[in-house]
């Protein structure tokens, strides 16, 4: 039975039981699926200051701090007894592509070679993780909320500004991928 947990799910299996989420926390609680939101609340309840934009019933949304604990608890439980020894598969078109910029090692989850300390002091490891992750970071809130909370419940409910931001997204994704991360890459 583990040993078939620790297989790579088919999406046929994953993505619905993703989209099961929507409707799960719609009936049992009338809550909505997006974890971006989470960081707000951890603010909320952490700094007593006087900023606007955290004055507002925190407690009301606990569940979502349960659930991101879950879902941090279930990444450590996963990665301690679950993960894979045999180094990432990459397609070989790809990984002779990233081998041009001196990507080799994928050991782990991400590549040591783009995301590690080491790399955090150099200029194109500043750019992949400081830099990146101020624009996700900006980008969700701009967004009104993160891509799960979108792409999996706002299209869900059939909203027009998560279809909008949706579409912004995999735009996004299409040009930072083939337009600018090979600069990057090359630095």
């Amino acid at each position: 039975m583990l040993e078939w947990i620790k297989q790579p799910w088919p999406w046929y299996v994953a993505g619905p039981l993703i989209g099961l989420m929507v409707p799960a926390l719609l009936l049992l609680g009338n809550k909505t699926f997006g974890i971006s939101s989470s960081l707000r609340h951890v603010c909320a309840s952490c700094i007593p200051a006087g900023i606007p934009f955290f004055k507002y019933d925190w407690k009301k949304e606990i569940w979502n701090l349960f659930f991101v604990a879950g879902i941090l608890v279930g990444g450590i439980i996963a990665a301690q007894l679950l993960s894979n020894p045999e180094p990432v598969l990459v397609n070989s078109k790809l990984s002779q592509e990233l081998a041009t910029y001196g990507v080799t090692n994928y050991a782990g989850i991400v590549p040591a070679d783009l995301f590690s300390w080491s790399e955090l002091l150099t200029a194109r490891g500043f750019i992949m993780i400081v830099v990146g992750g101020f624009l996700v970071g900006f980008g969700t809130r701009y967004a009104g909320g993160c891509t799960s909370g979108h792409a999996i419940m706002g299209l869900s409910n059939l909203q027009w500004p998560s279809l909008v931001a949706t579409c912004c997204f995999m735009a996004g994704g299409f040009i930072m991928t083939n337009l600018i991360l090979p600069y990057i890459l090359k630095l």
